[in-house]
């Protein structure tokens, strides 16, 4: 009986917390250092969400153990849908399968609420690599087995998963650096610390514009319009090679749901502006809005083919 009142005076109460939510600010927790993809993503929904409730709505870092930190904090404010979480493809579907356990789980201790934008990676060089492409970069690493190293967001990142299939496929000897987050990973690639890097086209698309890095190719199955003239891996030397990542909204479990509706239909109808549209095609990243329970199908599936490819590359935790 208690149950049914319960139910009963959640109902009523449903209507007017749609309308009343926001009531308080809003937290976007971006799971890594400043400057990264997820870091972008989240500061420009924050500013448009800011607008479109005149409500603040801000973003926040909370990086470490690859997104984890922010992944577990985010979980444990269950009910709460004042605090959101840029969740991707390492924090969702890779960190399960790198790490023996985690103190979440990725999709029952979540409210899943929409996919952002489809993710190519770049591979990229410092400048002073000397290779123009990737048959000449896989060519020099041979040549110098262990000498190259690259960067990655941390062990068990995309960047790092990504460049440990690269390796693999490619039969060649790298030395993994790990910094905690994209920032920090592409930072030792502009000053020369590291030779190459594979980051996220986002992030990764203003320094080979601005000329401090050099991209060498991309890792979806076609070209990206942001990057017309840089062939994918799958084409230049490697066939068969495919590593598509994803940044994804998701609040803590069990968030009502006219609160639900009303953060979904708000970051759609900001990704249909064109000025959104126009910056994230410009940064080589894909709109991809979607409905909560496809989010939640794309998660399941992603879960399963990430933990076929850490098994099947041997990536480890360092």
């Amino acid at each position: 009986m208690l149950k049914i009142i319960l139910l009963a005076v959640l109902c009523a109460l449903a209507p007017a917390y749609a309308q009343t939510f926001p009531s308080r600010t809003v937290r976007i927790v971006i799971p890594f250092p400043p400057g990264g993809t997820s870091d972008i993503l989240a500061r420009t929904l924050a500013a448009k969400l800011t607008e479109e409730w005149g409500q603040q709505v801000i973003a926040e870092n909370r990086p470490g153990a690859a997104g984890n930190i922010a992944s577990e904090y985010v979980a444990k404010q269950r009910g709460d849908p004042h605090v959101l979480l840029i969740n991707t493809v390492g924090t969702h579907a890779i960190n399960p399968a790198i790490y023996p356990s985690l103190p979440f789980d990725p999709v029952k201790d979540f409210t899943l609420i929409t996919n952002l934008v489809n993710l190519p990676s770049l591979l990229i060089v410092h400048p002073s690599v000397p290779a123009a492409n990737a048959q000449e970069l896989i060519a020099l690493a041979k040549a110098r087995p262990g000498a190259l190293q690259y960067s990655s967001a941390g062990s068990g990142s995309q960047p790092h998963l990504t460049a440990e299939i690269f390796r693999t496929m490619a039969g060649v000897e790298l030395l993994h650096v790990p910094y905690k987050g994209a920032g920090p990973q592409l930072l030792a690639l502009i000053s020369g610390e590291v030779a190459l890097t594979f980051a996220t086209a986002p992030a990764a698309v203003p320094l080979v514009k601005n000329k401090q890095a050099r991209a060498i190719a991309v890792t979806t199955a076609e070209r990206v319009p942001a990057l017309p003239d840089v062939p994918t891996l799958n084409e230049a030397a490697l066939p068969g090679y495919v590593a598509v990542g994803w940044n994804g909204l998701v609040a803590p479990a069990a968030i009502p749901e006219p609160a639900l509706q009303k953060i979904h239909a708000a970051v759609a109808k900001i990704y249909r502006m064109p000025d959104m549209r126009e910056r994230l095609v410009s940064l080589a990243a894909e709109p991809a809005i979607c409905s909560p329970e496809e989010f939640t199908a794309l998660i399941k599936s992603e879960l399963v083919k990430w933990a076929k490819a850490v098994k099947d590359s041997g990536a480890k935790l360092e």
